[in-house]
């Protein structure tokens, strides 16, 4: 992939930042909902609980970590980063893409199956573990991706010191070759337009 611009690249890592956040609170959001359905006594509370939880599920869930991952890739293929260069990156990339098929084809199917039993009348009792735990463990998986990203630690992998060893090559191989390069005082255009040096006696002489 072609190399980001300045530009492009800010504005990709705005994106990522921004919505790598959301997620973050969505998912906050979506165990505070899930600790009230389930330690709630109250129905009425219980269902408002669920149904505000497939709103945002219905509503926020697929892009947000559909985005986040897809700015994700950008940002890494598009800089020095990449993808498989360093393990933290490498860590974070398959992280995200678990997170997002777990929260979109499970934690979406799970958030459903409760609103509709609080909508027909039977007890939702029985969805609400799986309420609480799935955002408590994406919660801390999002905690984690976000110590990572601000610490990035580990180093590179394999591929990426090879890829640092190669461009340190090129480096010094162009560094050497342009020491060996010989400087001219002049270029041909002002050799050329200099006055010719004549031998001889002078004139007069």
């Amino acid at each position: 992939m072609k190399p980001l611009s300045r530009p492009a690249r800010r504005a990709t890592l705005f994106v990522h930042v921004a919505v790598s956040v959301g997620w973050l609170g969505l998912t906050l959001g979506l165990l505070v909902l899930g600790l009230a359905g389930a330690l709630t006594r109250s129905p009425t509370t219980a269902t408002a609980a669920y149904r505000a939880m497939k709103i945002f599920g219905d509503w926020l869930i697929i892009p947000i970590s559909l985005l986040s991952l897809f700015s994700g890739v950008i940002l890494s293929l598009g800089t020095a980063w990449g993808i498989a260069r360093y393990r933290w990156v490498y860590t974070k990339f398959w992280l995200t893409l678990i997170a997002t098929g777990a929260s979109i084809f499970a934690l979406r199917t799970t958030i459903d199956e409760a609103a509709s039993a609080v909508a027909t009348g039977p007890d939702a009792g029985a969805a609400t573990p799986s309420l609480v735990a799935a955002p408590s463990v994406a919660l801390t998986l999002y905690v984690f991706m976000t110590a990572i990203s601000v610490l990035k630690p580990w180093g590179p992998t394999a591929r990426g010191r090879r890829a640092r060893a190669a461009a340190r090559t090129t480096r010094t191989a162009r560094t050497t070759l342009k020491a060996r390069t010989p400087r001219t005082s002049l270029t041909p255009r002002t050799a050329a337009s200099a006055p010719a040096r004549t031998t001889g006696a002078r004139p007069g002489t």
